[in-house]
């Protein structure tokens, strides 16, 4: 029997977007009361449930097995019939595998670059390898666990009133600590720890750094600086200055070392100063956390249109979180530019398929309950919108997790879709700073690289206004194109690089957010 009707009818052009023609659902722009009658075209139907903002009402009635159409893909499988005006969701949607057309190249075009007038600039620090820094901070990084405490304590003593008059152009002193460095084997997963170190080291946003140690870890400082080419011999004006506390002995001394050795440092970075820089010198990192159904519609879309101007200027982008990308993987792998550059990206896609079965585990499993209460059903939708931040630009290069990277454009590196691990890893590999799209909310920092949160709807940007710096609700508010909102983000990527302040960066977070992923068991 048919729920009384609920108000007065409303024609789905209204009150939902449908993405593409050949979508079979469309994605509400705002809730709709259980009984309410909604018109499709000269026919009507009456809503069966209550269904969300940011969720799925069926265009058409949809037979079991039959799949459903978003963004003109795939994102799951009908589990029963679904009536047109039906609320689609994890009730009745299923996320079985289906082959997917990842023919390389096929959709490959090359960049067309700015013209001489479009060139933009921003201040930025040079450093001696050419590459260029959007903060100028000073690292301690602790090389395991056990010296954590004497990296903080050595950090906490230079967050004082009086740091930023002392200290000219600095942005602060940052301990890098971590749950690591020990009892791992000495293989792949102290190769990637010691490369997310050296990557934070030699970090362009760096204006020196101290490694701290124990003494008698497994991921010993000496032979951390040689496998990672930390020395004067590779890097210009580098001389790594490293303690270790068993030598030292003990904290209290430790610390004392560490604060001078620190001071010295602070000295030269102090003598860094901002100088007129290209776009094409930044490396954005691409990422996305607390994700609704509206992430895919707005920020994501958004933040793709910033991110191929940003392609055009010469500059880099870095698309992460190969969880997130399942379902999608296809989309890259055709405008990669090279069969090599689709490979890598399969390669990988197959190692999570495996790596994930040796748990008992699903990649379907990624949406997470925030994910789903905002509208996500299937890890393939969460995907499809997750990848509409790399816009549209070539496919240029892979990368392996905190590996550092070369490439100009679009590149990918392999992350967890875990956001503190993901951006860690891109960080490390040499992303200067962070755009991070939200529509459930997310206050993640991301020292030492400033990050740019974009909310995907206005009720929850103004709700958390505090932590938002920008707003791409008003795409579904009717008010911004996604090119118009993706330009007022490009610009704010420019001006952040050149030294404007995040909303994370005035709340002070970041300094607990580094996260290097651990690989193999703890031994």
């Amino acid at each position: 029997m048919l729920k009384p009707r609920s108000g007065p009818m409303k024609a789905i052009q209204d009150i939902a977007v449908t993405l593409r023609e050949e979508d079979n659902v469309a994605v509400l722009k705002s809730p709709l009361k259980a009984g309410s009658e909604v018109s499709f075209d000269g026919t009507t139907a009456i809503s069966n449930r209550l269904i969300p903002a940011g969720h799925k009402i069926a265009l058409q009635a949809i037979d079991p097995g039959a799949p459903l159409i978003k963004y003109g893909q795939t994102i799951g499988f009908a589990q029963t019939a679904i009536a047109r005006g039906d609320h689609v969701h994890t009730h009745n949607v299923s996320a079985k595998d289906f082959d997917r057309d990842c023919r390389f190249c096929v959709d490959y075009q090359p960049t067309i670059g700015a013209a001489e007038f479009e060139r933009k600039s921003f201040p930025g620090f040079l450093g001696a390898d050419g590459r260029v820094g959007t903060r100028n901070y000073v690292a301690v990084i602790s090389s395991v666990n056990c010296s954590a405490s004497v990296s903080k304590y050595v950090a906490e003593q230079f967050r004082h009133p009086d740091f930023g008059r002392d200290y000219l152009r600095v942005d602060g002193v940052i301990a890098f600590t971590h749950k690591s460095g020990c009892s791992l084997l000495p293989t792949e997963p102290l190769d990637l720890l010691q490369r997310v170190l050296a990557g934070m080291a030699n970090h362009p946003n760096i204006g020196g750094y101290v490694l701290i140690g124990l003494g008698c870890e497994v991921n010993q400082i000496p032979q951390l600086i040689r496998n990672q080419k930390l020395t004067a011999e590779h890097i210009p004006d580098n001389q790594p200055a490293y303690l270790n506390i068993q030598s030292q002995g003990g904290v209290r001394k430790s610390t004392e070392a560490g604060v001078k050795a620190v001071t010295e440092i602070l000295q030269k970075a102090s003598e860094r100063r901002r100088t007129p820089q290209p776009a094409a010198k930044l490396v954005l990192a691409l990422n996305c956390g607390g994700s609704d159904g509206n992430s895919g519609i707005t920020a994501n879309p958004a933040l793709g249109h910033a991110s191929d101007r940003l392609v055009r200027q010469g500059g880099t982008s870095v698309l992460a979180e190969t969880t997130e990308i399942y379902g999608a993987e296809h989309l890259l792998t055709r405008r990669a530019a090279s069969p090599a550059v689709g490979q890598k990206l399969l390669d990988r896609i197959r190692w999570w398929q495996n790596h994930v079965k040796l748990h008992g585990a699903s990649i379907d499993n990624n949406p997470s309950h925030g994910n789903r209460e905002g509208g996500l059903t299937t890890i393939y939708e969460k995907s499809l919108g997750a990848i509409a931040k790399s816009g549209q630009s070539s496919l240029n290069e892979v990368y392996g997790y905190a590996e550092q990277i070369q490439a100009k454009g679009l590149c990918f590196m392999d992350t967890p879709g875990n956001d503190p691990v993901s951006m860690t890893g891109l960080v490390s590999g040499g992303c200067t700073i962070g755009a991070f799209t939200t529509g459930r909310g997310s206050v993640y920092g991301c020292k030492p690289a400033p990050c740019i949160k974009i909310a995907s709807n206005t009720p929850m940007f103004r709700w958390l206004e505090d932590d938002m710096d920008l707003n791409a609700g008003t795409i579904l508010d009717g008010s911004e194109t996604v090119t118009e909102a993706g330009e007022r983000i490009f610009e704010k990527i420019l001006s952040v690089a050149g030294g404007e302040k995040t909303k994370s960066e005035l709340a002070g977070l970041g300094d607990e957010e580094f996260a290097p992923w651990q690989l193999g068991p703890v031994l």
